[in-house]
């Protein structure tokens, strides 16, 4: 029997509560007869509104704005066709591109409605990526429509906080050599050696396909073996050491979600049952960031330590104590460095999610928070009186987020707030250059295969006057060795602006 809300509730009237959350995914055995990103994102914002329970018309007359994370789509405003085809009035738009914290969008919908400017917030993402992928390959092209126009708050992040110009110069840029670089500084500041970090990495990801194997929404439900992950093969090709293909984000998904957040009284008013309603505690990120290059502790990440104390202060209690925890999988790194971070245990048999991470069930480029945000939710109803954590990382482990939800309606206001100041004051950092000459002393250091069988060394590296320097070169075989055996930070080495020359 569905109990209905118990209007002696101590919340507030307006305090946010999750109502509502489902996921859509494509034809994993033929993308091609599958949908479009719009219409996965609207069969996810349908099923959340039927997750709801109680009147549906009254549900979408309510909902007063759909909050989108940006794509790999080129729509300008997707949320007005999804609003459109759910059948809403006129309703505000927001459209947040990569770059800007995906749990920002739902802090956004928890602080809209408890001013009152709403009553509901539809927060809704999707990709059809693995779709887009097979057309290419078959050649077949998509005559799908594009949906332009102007939301009322389109957001773009400064990219200046994103990336230096020494990191330009030196084309380092891409996700997996930036964070296989940062994989490198946690496992020297770990005091890890080569071989011990990569059992590590690949015996916490075996266990996390073991999870991804038993959910029916994971993109790639195959358990792995630690061996199979660990070492390049044809099926598993070295992207950047020490990350072999099936240890990063697989992108080339289709997948949608949506999020129905509400006020309480609107729940109250509708009828909507206790036990379907997920409540949040803590809803935080950081609007700020310090590029790569420029931060002095290359291998932690105090911006989410800054929240996390924040999280716990507002709890009162630790964040390891949370029943169930979906960090962000994005890379090794970002995981490992979230859990040193939050106090979370770093245990390869505990792997740190419900749905087994980005890699096997899929990460969606711009929209894995909404996702791992409804596997939390279905979660948290499954277990009635528990708790949950979902984390977020935006762009190379720059700007962090953190929310955590309960099933309990009395339970206190949430915390909902952007810390960037905070957590930028937390970063040190340092100045970058692209012109130092001379010796340079290693802070973290990759090598990437490239097509035509050669290795490219890239390093980031302190110059004796304190700059930071970022250097790449291209046949130092002894260099390439030299980090794949023992690692290379704290060496010297020799760099001409961006060139490394050994």
């Amino acid at each position: 029997m569905t109990a209905a809300w118990d209007r002696r509730s101590a919340r507030a009237p307006r305090a946010p509560v999750v109502v509502g959350a489902a996921r859509a995914e494509g034809d994993r055995d033929d993308p091609l007869r599958g949908d479009d990103a719009i219409g996965l994102m609207t069969t996810a914002a349908r099923a959340a509104i039927a997750d709801a329970g109680g009147r549906a018309d009254e549900l979408v007359a309510a909902i007063g704005r759909i909050s989108m994370p940006g794509g790999s789509w080129s729509h300008t405003d997707p949320g007005a066709e999804i609003g459109r085809r759910l059948g809403c009035g006129p309703i505000g738009r927001t459209l947040h591109q990569a770059g800007i914290p995906q749990q920002g969008l739902l802090d956004d919908a928890c602080e809209r409605i408890g001013r009152g400017e709403t009553d509901a917030v539809l927060v809704v993402g999707g990709e059809a990526a693995a779709r887009t992928h097979a057309a290419k390959r078959a050649g077949v092209e998509l005559d799908d429509p594009t949906f332009d126009g102007e939301p009322d708050d389109a957001r773009s992040p400064n990219v200046a906080e994103i990336v230096t110009d020494a990191e330009i110069a030196a084309g380092l840029y891409d996700p997996p050599t930036v964070y296989a670089l940062l994989d490198d500084a946690f496992r020297a500041a770990a005091g890890q050696a080569p071989g011990e970090r990569r059992d590590r990495i690949a015996a916490t990801w075996s266990a996390m396909s073991d999870v991804a194997a038993t959910n029916p929404h994971a993109a790639f439900p195959t358990s792995r073996s630690a061996a199979w992950l660990r070492e390049p093969s044809d099926e598993n090709r070295l992207i950047a050491l020490p990350y072999t293909k099936w240890l990063c984000s697989q992108l080339h998904v289709d997948q949608a979600s949506a999020i129905l957040v509400t006020s309480l009284a609107l729940a109250r008013r509708l009828g909507l049952a206790t036990d379907r309603l997920v409540v949040p505690a803590v809803a935080l990120h950081s609007g700020t960031a310090v590029p790569v290059a420029a931060r002095r502790l290359l291998g932690a990440w105090p911006a989410m330590a800054v929240l996390g104390e924040a999280a716990c202060a507002h709890l009162g209690r630790p964040l390891h104590e949370v029943d169930h925890a979906e960090v962000y999988s994005c890379f090794p790194v970002a995981v490992s460095m979230v859990q040193a971070a939050l106090g979370l245990p770093d245990d390869p048999a505990r792997p740190p999610t419900i749905t087994g991470g980005m890699a096997f069930a899929g990460g969606p480029w711009n929209n894995v928070v909404l996702q791992s945000t409804a596997a939390m939710v279905e979660r948290l109803r499954a277990e009635p009186g528990t708790t949950g954590l979902v984390t977020t990382v935006s762009g190379f482990v720059h700007k962090p987020g953190l929310a955590v939800y309960g099933t309990d309606p009395d339970a206190p206001e949430p915390f909902v707030a952007d810390l960037g100041a905070a957590a930028a004051r937390a970063t040190p950092a340092v100045p970058t250059t692209a012109d130092h000459r001379g010796p340079a002393t290693v802070a973290a250091a990759t090598v990437r295969p490239e097509r035509d069988g050669s290795r490219t060394v890239l390093v980031i590296a302190d110059a004796p006057d304190g700059r930071r320097v970022v250097a790449t070169g291209t046949g130092l075989d002894a260099l390439a060795d030299a980090i794949e055996r023992d690692g290379l930070v704290g060496e010297a080495v020799e760099v001409d602006g961006v060139a490394l020359l050994g």
